[in-house]
């Protein structure tokens, strides 16, 4: 099975953590954290900065590593680096998702996640509470 390594950021500003709605592709109107691909020579960091300036046009700082999820879609293994994020400069932009929220600890369970993504949600609570 072909291996699509991906980047994720939790952006969190104002003690609320940044949901993204999908806009395209299989996956369409499933809820996320931003990222995409990891590029040829890019670190995981690298390319998450890249990818929300591309996506969201702002400019991120990378904090802490969550953890690496690993998740088997039925047409691809997913191996997804996931980190938390401060927003730098800039001000947001949609430019590839149909929709985003900002959602409190207690209101992440409030959107229908993807799979992948959905296995954070614990650990992004005790990592709130831990602020």
């Amino acid at each position: 099975m072909k291996t699509i390594k991906v980047v994720a950021a939790i952006i969190i500003h104002e003690n609320k953590i940044f949901a993204t709605q999908r806009g395209y592709g299989e996956f369409k109107d499933g809820w996320e954290f931003p990222g995409g691909k990891v590029e040829s020579g890019e670190t995981p960091q690298e390319a998450l900065v890249r990818e929300i300036k591309e996506e969201l046009d702002i400019e991120i700082e990378v904090k802490d590593f969550l953890e690496t999820v690993e998740y088997d879609y039925p047409a691809f293994h997913l191996s997804m680096d996931c980190f938390f994020c401060t927003i730098k400069s800039g001000e947001m932009v949609l430019k590839e998702h149909e929709a985003a929220k900002w959602l409190t600890a207690e209101t992440l369970d409030s959107v229908d996640w993807l799979p992948a993504d959905q296995g954070l949600i614990e650990g992004i609570r005790e990592y709130m509470q831990l602020r």
